[in-house]
């Protein structure tokens, strides 16, 4: 009787991979961005850079890692109150807010899969996700500022 459960079990569990597959196959993701090199302090990263509506609207959605001191670069027209939410996001992040100068405005800590808003708190033009504690981990606070923002372009819409 309990190979039958088992068995019954595992049908079950591939039926539903198989009704959630178009959905994960059809699932956008950001892919072929440029990259800029970083810096902050003494810790140096590699960031996508999203700098147009679209790409902006995915970021880091229907990703599953993230590769060690990579993360993604919005870049925004004009420095205003920005929000952020995690939306179809399975990675924890933390989210620096920067205004145009570079200098970090906010730092905040995103929980995955989480449709709250996170405000930055104070006007930003850009804001740089990193892996959550990323941040924490090297020293970097808010005032700190962001080194090498030139080499991600302008904001195109």
């Amino acid at each position: 009787m309990k190979s039958r459960n088992l068995l019954s079990f595992s049908a079950l569990i591939a039926a539903a991979f198989l009704a959630v597959l178009p959905l994960i196959a059809s699932a956008q993701v950001n892919k072929g961005l440029p990259i800029v090199e970083l810096s902050i302090k003494t810790a140096k990263l590699k960031a996508e850079v999203v700098a147009d509506n679209a790409t902006r609207s995915i970021g880091l959605m229907n990703r599953f890692s993230l590769a060690p001191d990579h993360g993604m670069l919005f870049v925004f027209a004009q420095s205003e109150p920005l929000a952020f939410w995690m939306k179809n996001t399975f990675v924890p992040l933390s989210i620096a807010y920067i205004d145009a100068k570079g200098i970090i405005v906010s730092i905040v800590d995103m929980k995955p899969q989480d449709e709250s808003t996170y405000p930055s708190g104070a006007p930003a033009m850009f804001a740089l996700e990193m892996k959550q504690g990323w941040f924490k981990e090297r020293g970097i606070v808010t005032g700190d500022k962001l080194v090498g923002l030139d080499k991600a372009g302008r904001a195109k819409n």
